[in-house]
């Protein structure tokens, strides 16, 4: 059976394909808030985190 004479590794391969993404990033506009935000990422807006439209962090309110 042929054998190769050098055998690259998964992380050497795994390496070289990282710099295969697209180039300009994906932006999509929130239906709740209408902030623009990057696709799978969260979002601050007015005080509060929100991801795929739902509240995720409450932001910080004082009362005096």
């Amino acid at each position: 059976m042929a054998h190769p004479k050098s055998r690259i590794s998964k992380q050497r391969k795994r390496k070289r394909r990282t710099h295969k993404k697209a180039t300009i990033p994906q932006i999509a506009i929130c239906k709740v808030t209408g902030e623009s935000h990057l696709y799978h990422r969260a979002y601050w807006s007015e005080g509060s985190m929100y991801y795929k439209g739902k509240k995720v962090i409450e932001g910080d309110v004082y009362e005096d």
